[in-house]
């Protein structure tokens, strides 16, 4: 379960629909295949199988577990580079350490968010702390890759952190679904993150037989990824399950309704709302680096291999090995 949790009855509400509004509609719903990441993590591709232009201005999600770990068990990533972009980790349960090149860094735990600018360049590690590893655990996240327009793929690397407790927290009218907004707004309610890209991020739980209706910017896309439970989306209830990304067209609201029975072990539909800005400019990506040109990304790897991305610091983390 998230680790943010709230008295949806004591919270500001969403903003009901105006006459004008409209719905907006399914496009398309994709499954994302399972796979491993970093040193052996399970993740989810989110975005498989998707056109970069449904996607813009985001380039890449996974899905990090959920995994309940055996002692000894719990791997991240070790230290390497990005270029060109923003990566986003949201820790939904659990617990997960960065490090990175230009001083950034710290715990992100249970509900946290870290946002790091990559930019011109930037080294970083993610790792389960030691803790973790030594006694096992639940451990559930998100990592985002935002674009950044050309105008800014070689801005100063930089870092934030946000808190779980920090998260902008807001519940449907009737109080059966709880809307954590990250970055961005929902209506007139604003989240903490700064983004260079325009984007929003919410992570909403949706109860049982309830239906989310929320007001979406018209000039952003807008997708629905579902973390785990099942449900519809859209105006025609699109049938929808975790592991499942839904592309909607243009308009005004989203709509997002749990199924009245869930699976014992996830009492509630769990979901992602989040789109953005589209940039509308060529992508070209390869591994780490997310660019405009192929050159762009020829240069990106010349100046990793000569060190121009920073240095690992002398006090670095590092991956921890279990003993058992």
């Amino acid at each position: 379960m998230p680790a943010v949790t709230a008295d949806t009855l004591t919270l500001d509400r969403v903003e009901g629909p105006a006459p004008t509004d409209t719905e907006r509609p399914v496009r398309s719903v994709t499954t994302g295949p399972r796979g491993y990441e970093g040193e052996g993590f399970p993740v989810v591709r989110a975005f498989a199988g998707v056109s970069k232009a449904d996607l813009d201005p985001f380039i890449h999600m996974d899905q990090m577990g959920e995994v309940d770990y055996e002692p000894g068990e719990p791997k991240g990533t070790s230290w390497h580079p990005h270029r060109g972009f923003e990566t986003v980790t949201y820790i939904i349960d659990g617990k997960f350490a960065h490090q990175d090149s230009h001083g950034g860094g710290g715990l992100i735990a249970d509900g946290a968010t870290q946002w790091m600018t990559a930019g011109a360049g930037i080294l970083h590690i993610e790792t389960p702390p030691a803790e973790l590893v030594e006694s096992g655990g639940v451990f559930h996240g998100i990592q985002l890759w935002v674009n950044l327009p050309r105008s800014e793929k070689f801005s100063t690397p930089a870092y934030q952190s946000i808190e779980g407790e920090q998260t902008r927290l807001i519940s449907s009218p009737d109080g059966g679904s709880l809307v954590r907004i990250i970055a961005g707004s929902i209506g007139t309610h604003r989240g903490p993150g700064s983004t260079r890209t325009p984007i929003t991020l919410a992570h909403a739980t949706v109860e049982p037989g309830a239906q989310l209706n929320v007001p979406w910017q018209r000039d952003h896309n807008a997708l629905v990824y579902v973390l785990s439970g099942e449900g519809t989306v859209g105006p025609l209830g699109h049938p929808i399950a975790g592991g499942q990304l839904a592309v909607l067209g243009p308009g005004d609201r989203i709509t997002v309704s749990a199924s009245g029975t869930q699976d014992s072990n996830r009492p509630a539909m769990e979901v992602l709302l989040l789109g953005g800005r589209p940039i509308r400019e060529p992508v070209v990506a390869y591994g780490p680096f997310v660019m405009t040109t192929k050159q762009e990304v020829v240069d990106a790897i010349e100046d990793f291999n000569a060190g121009r991305f920073g240095v690992i610091p002398a006090d670095a983390l590092m991956p921890h090995r279990s003993v058992r």
